[in-house]
């Protein structure tokens, strides 16, 4: 992946903090990131030595001096709010202490916002709804669809990836369209930069599900083979994704319903810099004030440029899937989803007499029921 003008900086930062984790190789992360591994340690060296500030070619304005007056404080306060309208006390303080920068509490913070009117009158605090995430990073990725997104070239559709521990945000990426190939693209560039995940879970709609009892698509096949388990969100419970529509919440808050962009390049070029900020500046509440990046390390399992083959254990009857989108079983056909035609799948015993599981590689996509045939 080349470093590009748009993402230069947020690829430095995020390369440097992701190899400090040290979770795959040193030359493994230069790899992923396209570059030697003599630039990798020329970067890593300069924000070990003066931090973020050693990540660009000039110079940045210096920190407070302690000379600064309250007022200059205030002033800085002040403006961060007015950059982030969105950002209540909590996280503006959070931010600014990040910075070594010495603040008054949250409640003295949140009154000044009063006296210059940036609090707007029916900000009203959210539910506490109870939480649940995975134990580990790449354990889970919620992917979704935002959009879709106006532009003057035409619209775009928003993909999302988050991680499902972390809130990490894997991928926010402008598409001409919803269709499998363009978020297999998508999804091929993610996985060379962070690994594979051990499982994803998306919606019921195009390009990864189906009818309810074929729910499998050419685009999440194509995720089995990569040994990367699919789930489904249940149908008209979008808190089954909540961590991925919460995300979608933020991102339209802060960015798109207060923005409009040329084209799709334009849209893209946004979407890197609020991934940028989202993941390593933005402070998260369900993270206690944390950001994304603190708890995200990258995955330890590869990309493989080329698909493993497809094999299955010993005692497993396989058959190759017809154009149908069957299989001949016991004198029985069976339909078990056109997304595998021409594949071959695995025929398992259950514990229940007479139920087999199909599987394809290693997930179990439908079950056979002889007695009920």
């Amino acid at each position: 992946m080349a470093w590009g003008v748009v993402s230069l900086m947020s690829l430095r930062q995020e390369f440097v903090e992701l190899s400090e984790q040290k979770t795959v190789s040193f030359s493994e992360m230069c790899q992923r990131y396209g570059i030697s591994r003599k630039t990798g340690y020329k970067w890593l060296g300069r924000y070990r030595k003066q931090g973020a500030k050693g990540l660009i070619d000039q110079s940045r304005r210096p920190k407070n001096s302690p000379e600064k007056l309250p007022q200059a404080r205030e002033q800085l306060v002040l403006s961060l709010r007015r950059s982030h309208p969105r950002w209540g006390a909590r996280k503006i303080r959070r931010l600014l202490k990040n910075q070594g920068e010495r603040l008054p509490a949250c409640s003295t913070i949140t009154a000044l916002f009063h006296r210059h009117g940036l609090i707007e009158p029916s900000n009203q605090a959210k539910p506490n709804w109870q939480r649940f995430e995975r134990e580990v990073p790449n354990s889970l990725w919620q992917m979704d669809f935002k959009g879709p997104v106006a532009t003057l070239g035409g619209p775009a559709h928003a993909l999302t990836v988050l991680d499902d521990h972390s809130r990490f945000n894997l991928c926010l990426k402008a598409l001409p369209n919803q269709k499998g190939e363009s978020v297999r693209q998508a999804l091929t560039e993610t996985f060379r930069l962070y690994g594979l995940p051990n499982s994803m879970i998306m919606d019921n709609g195009a390009p990864w599900g189906g009818e309810s009892a074929y729910p499998y698509t050419v685009l999440t096949m194509w995720l089995l083979r990569l040994d990367v388990g699919v789930s489904h969100s249940r149908p008209y419970h979008p808190q089954t994704m909540g961590k991925d529509e919460r995300f979608h919440g933020t991102l339209n808050r802060e960015l798109l319903a207060t923005h409009q962009w040329r084209d799709l390049h334009d849209l893209d070029g946004a979407f890197e810099r609020f991934r940028q900020q989202y993941n390593f500046i933005r402070p998260h509440q369900a993270l206690d004030l944390e950001v994304p990046a603190s708890r995200y390390q990258v995955s330890l399992r590869s990309f493989p440029e080329t698909l493993p083959m497809i094999e299955y254990d010993p005692g497993v009857t396989v058959r190759k899937v017809q154009q149908k989108g069957e299989i001949s079983f016991r004198g029985k056909i069976i339909k078990v989803g056109q997304a595998f035609r021409g594949y071959p799948v695995g025929i398992k015993p259950t514990s229940i007499d007479g139920t087999f599981e199909v599987l394809f590689c290693r997930q179990a996509i439908c079950q056979i029921d002889l007695r009920n045939l």
